[in-house]
Protein backbone atom coordinates (compact mmCIF):
# COMPACT_ATOMS: atom_id res chain seq x y z
CA UNK A 1 0.00 0.00 0.00
CA UNK A 2 2.17 2.89 0.97
CA UNK A 3 4.78 1.20 -1.71
CA UNK A 4 2.44 1.95 -4.68
CA UNK A 5 1.61 5.54 -3.25
CA UNK A 6 5.38 6.28 -3.12
CA UNK A 7 5.47 5.21 -6.62
CA UNK A 8 3.36 8.04 -7.31
CA UNK A 9 5.70 10.22 -5.66
CA UNK A 10 9.08 9.33 -7.56
CA UNK A 11 7.16 9.27 -10.93
CA UNK A 12 5.47 12.73 -9.81
CA UNK A 13 6.96 16.10 -12.09
CA UNK A 14 6.71 18.81 -9.79
CA UNK A 15 5.52 22.13 -10.86
CA UNK A 16 8.68 24.36 -11.79
CA UNK A 17 8.59 27.80 -10.28
CA UNK A 18 10.55 30.12 -12.13
CA UNK A 19 12.07 32.37 -9.74
CA UNK A 20 14.68 34.81 -9.76
CA UNK A 21 18.02 33.25 -8.44
CA UNK A 22 18.45 35.89 -5.77
CA UNK A 23 15.60 34.14 -3.93
CA UNK A 24 17.18 32.71 -0.74
CA UNK A 25 16.65 28.55 -1.23
CA UNK A 26 15.55 26.14 1.90
CA UNK A 27 14.43 22.34 2.10
CA UNK A 28 12.00 20.31 4.29
CA UNK A 29 11.37 17.41 4.57
CA UNK A 30 8.29 15.60 4.39
CA UNK A 31 8.39 12.38 6.44
CA UNK A 32 5.94 9.62 6.66
CA UNK A 33 6.39 6.89 8.49
CA UNK A 34 6.35 3.45 7.12
CA UNK A 35 3.43 1.53 8.62
CA UNK A 36 0.21 -0.21 7.78
CA UNK A 37 -1.51 3.45 8.91
CA UNK A 38 1.41 6.19 7.32
CA UNK A 39 0.92 9.41 9.64
CA UNK A 40 3.05 12.67 8.21
CA UNK A 41 5.42 13.75 11.29
CA UNK A 42 5.26 17.91 11.85
CA UNK A 43 6.66 19.93 14.11
CA UNK A 44 5.98 22.59 16.24
CA UNK A 45 8.22 25.62 16.08
CA UNK A 46 9.01 27.46 19.12
CA UNK A 47 7.34 30.59 19.95
CA UNK A 48 10.54 33.11 20.58
CA UNK A 49 11.70 32.43 16.59
CA UNK A 50 12.04 35.67 14.48
CA UNK A 51 10.43 33.76 11.63
CA UNK A 52 6.89 31.41 12.09
CA UNK A 53 7.67 30.83 15.37
CA UNK A 54 4.47 29.40 17.17
CA UNK A 55 3.59 27.66 13.60
CA UNK A 56 3.20 23.89 12.56
CA UNK A 57 5.90 23.34 10.08
CA UNK A 58 7.62 20.40 8.13
CA UNK A 59 11.13 19.85 9.71
CA UNK A 60 13.87 22.29 7.41
CA UNK A 61 15.15 25.39 6.67
CA UNK A 62 17.24 27.72 4.85
CA UNK A 63 20.26 26.05 2.74
CA UNK A 64 23.85 26.96 4.08
CA UNK A 65 26.87 27.91 1.00
CA UNK A 66 28.53 24.17 1.49
CA UNK A 67 25.50 22.27 1.41
CA UNK A 68 25.69 19.95 -1.93
CA UNK A 69 22.24 20.24 -2.62
CA UNK A 70 18.43 20.62 -1.16
CA UNK A 71 18.20 17.48 0.24
CA UNK A 72 21.74 17.39 2.10
CA UNK A 73 19.75 20.54 3.16
CA UNK A 74 16.16 18.77 4.17
CA UNK A 75 17.97 16.11 6.30
CA UNK A 76 20.70 18.43 7.81
CA UNK A 77 17.85 20.39 9.06
CA UNK A 78 16.14 17.53 9.82
CA UNK A 79 18.68 16.16 11.94
CA UNK A 80 19.58 19.57 13.96
CA UNK A 81 15.70 20.32 14.39
CA UNK A 82 14.38 16.80 15.93
CA UNK A 83 17.47 14.48 16.03
CA UNK A 84 16.14 12.51 12.64
CA UNK A 85 19.47 10.25 11.22
CA UNK A 86 20.11 10.88 8.18
CA UNK A 87 20.89 7.30 7.47
CA UNK A 88 17.04 6.40 8.57
CA UNK A 89 15.48 8.64 6.26
CA UNK A 90 14.17 6.95 2.42
CA UNK A 91 14.13 9.91 -0.15
CA UNK A 92 11.46 9.77 -2.46
CA UNK A 93 11.21 12.78 -4.49
CA UNK A 94 10.20 16.48 -4.18
CA UNK A 95 7.04 18.49 -4.47
CA UNK A 96 6.53 21.37 -5.77
CA UNK A 97 8.63 24.57 -4.72
CA UNK A 98 6.65 27.55 -3.25
CA UNK A 99 7.88 31.13 -2.10
CA UNK A 100 7.34 31.61 1.69
CA UNK A 101 5.84 34.89 3.06
CA UNK A 102 9.51 35.80 3.93
CA UNK A 103 10.64 35.84 -0.52
CA UNK A 104 12.62 32.07 0.35
CA UNK A 105 11.95 29.65 -2.13
CA UNK A 106 10.80 26.38 -0.39
CA UNK A 107 11.32 22.74 -1.79
CA UNK A 108 9.68 20.15 0.35
CA UNK A 109 11.27 16.73 -0.25
CA UNK A 110 9.04 13.41 0.64
CA UNK A 111 11.09 10.64 2.61
CA UNK A 112 10.01 7.87 4.41
CA UNK A 113 11.35 6.85 8.05
CA UNK A 114 10.76 3.93 10.49
CA UNK A 115 7.96 4.15 12.75
CA UNK A 116 9.79 3.90 16.01
CA UNK A 117 11.77 6.71 16.02
CA UNK A 118 12.75 8.37 19.18
CA UNK A 119 12.38 12.03 18.26
CA UNK A 120 15.33 14.58 20.08
CA UNK A 121 13.78 18.16 19.47
CA UNK A 122 16.15 21.17 19.97
CA UNK A 123 14.29 23.34 22.16
CA UNK A 124 15.69 26.50 20.54
CA UNK A 125 13.60 25.88 17.26
CA UNK A 126 11.08 23.50 18.24
CA UNK A 127 8.53 23.20 20.88
CA UNK A 128 7.02 19.62 19.77
CA UNK A 129 7.37 16.78 17.45
CA UNK A 130 3.99 15.05 16.72
CA UNK A 131 2.27 12.88 13.71
CA UNK A 132 -0.72 12.70 11.77
CA UNK A 133 -2.76 9.95 9.80
CA UNK A 134 -2.11 10.87 6.34
CA UNK A 135 -5.87 9.48 6.46
CA UNK A 136 -6.86 12.54 8.53
CA UNK A 137 -6.01 14.96 5.90
CA UNK A 138 -7.65 12.75 2.82
CA UNK A 139 -10.76 13.34 4.41
CA UNK A 140 -9.60 16.96 3.96
CA UNK A 141 -11.72 18.01 7.44
CA UNK A 142 -10.36 21.95 7.35
CA UNK A 143 -11.62 23.58 10.19
CA UNK A 144 -11.72 27.22 7.55
CA UNK A 145 -9.87 28.43 4.54
CA UNK A 146 -7.84 31.14 3.73
CA UNK A 147 -8.32 33.28 0.47
CA UNK A 148 -3.97 34.16 -0.55
CA UNK A 149 -4.05 36.81 -3.91
CA UNK A 150 -0.67 35.43 -4.70
CA UNK A 151 1.28 35.87 -8.36
CA UNK A 152 -2.14 36.96 -10.34
CA UNK A 153 -4.31 34.27 -8.86
CA UNK A 154 -6.28 33.08 -5.77
CA UNK A 155 -5.11 30.46 -3.45
CA UNK A 156 -7.92 28.99 -0.89
CA UNK A 157 -5.10 27.08 1.69
CA UNK A 158 -7.27 24.96 4.04
CA UNK A 159 -6.05 25.83 7.59
CA UNK A 160 -6.98 21.99 9.58
CA UNK A 161 -7.03 21.33 13.65
CA UNK A 162 -5.69 18.58 14.95
CA UNK A 163 -5.75 18.54 18.81
CA UNK A 164 -3.91 21.52 19.87
CA UNK A 165 -2.05 21.77 16.77
CA UNK A 166 -3.12 24.52 13.69
CA UNK A 167 -1.92 23.08 10.57
CA UNK A 168 -1.91 25.99 7.90
CA UNK A 169 -0.40 28.03 5.20
CA UNK A 170 2.59 26.68 3.37
CA UNK A 171 2.67 23.68 5.79
CA UNK A 172 -1.18 22.75 4.24
CA UNK A 173 -0.11 23.85 0.69
CA UNK A 174 2.51 20.96 0.55
CA UNK A 175 0.52 18.57 2.49
CA UNK A 176 -2.39 19.56 0.18
CA UNK A 177 -0.28 18.30 -3.00
CA UNK A 178 0.90 15.46 -1.43
CA UNK A 179 -2.70 13.87 -0.63
CA UNK A 180 -4.02 14.51 -4.33
CA UNK A 181 -0.74 13.25 -5.82
CA UNK A 182 -1.37 9.90 -3.38
CA UNK A 183 -5.17 9.71 -3.17
CA UNK A 184 -6.60 11.97 -6.06
CA UNK A 185 -8.23 13.48 -3.65
CA UNK A 186 -8.83 16.54 -6.06
CA UNK A 187 -8.51 19.29 -3.52
CA UNK A 188 -8.56 22.43 -4.97
CA UNK A 189 -6.09 25.44 -3.86
CA UNK A 190 -7.96 27.48 -6.61
CA UNK A 191 -11.23 27.04 -6.27
CA UNK A 192 -13.33 28.17 -3.13
CA UNK A 193 -14.75 25.38 -1.34
CA UNK A 194 -18.47 25.35 -0.41
CA UNK A 195 -17.99 26.19 2.52
CA UNK A 196 -15.83 28.92 1.93
CA UNK A 197 -17.45 32.32 2.78
CA UNK A 198 -16.54 35.67 1.66
CA UNK A 199 -16.47 37.96 3.71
Amino acid sequence: MLDELLHRVSNHTPRTLETDKRFPEAAVLVPITRSDEPELVLTLRASGLSTHGGEVAFPGGRRDPEDPDLIFTALREAEEEIGLPPGLVEVIGPLSPLISLHGIKVTPYVGVIPDFVEYRANDAEIAAVFSVPLEFFRKDPREHTHRIDYQGRSWYVPSYRYGEYKIWGLTAIMIVELINLLYDARISLHQPPKSFINT
